[in-house]
């Protein structure tokens, strides 16, 4: 069902973990499945520097938000906007249809923290 890049994110995910002093932080639900994420950013100089996640999901939700982590680290904050849940799904070699979902829970939850950080620091 899933291919040797999904498993080998679900089985040995890449940046889990929380960073306690994150400059952004964004949340999703996936409301047709229950899954959730929570994504964790430190920006530097305008560059994602950091990134974690902890996900509470299927396979495909925590392969997915490992890939994620992996696609943005290092990216400006206007670049990791531009990811999409379909790049997420590409990156990974596809997902089966029927977890196409568990994709949108990564680029959401990236999207949710820019958004949280860029409040954080208008504000300032």
């Amino acid at each position: 069902m899933y291919n040797e890049i999904v498993v080998d994110h679900f089985s040995n995910p890449r940046n889990v973990g929380e960073i306690a002093d994150a400059d952004g932080v964004g949340e999703t639900t996936s409301f047709k499945c229950g899954d959730m994420m929570k994504l964790y950013i430190k920006v530097k100089d305008g560059r994602i520097e950091d990134v974690r996640f902890q996900t509470y999901g299927c396979g495909a939700a925590i392969a997915s938000s490992s890939m994620l982590t992996e696609m943005v680290r290092g990216k400006t904050l206007d670049e990791a906007m531009k990811i999409t849940n379909e790049n997420v799904a590409e990156e990974l070699g596809g997902l089966p249809p029927v977890k196409m979902h568990c994709s949108n829970l990564a680029a959401d939850a990236l999207h949710e923290a820019i958004k949280d950080y860029r409040a954080r620091h208008s504000a300032k």
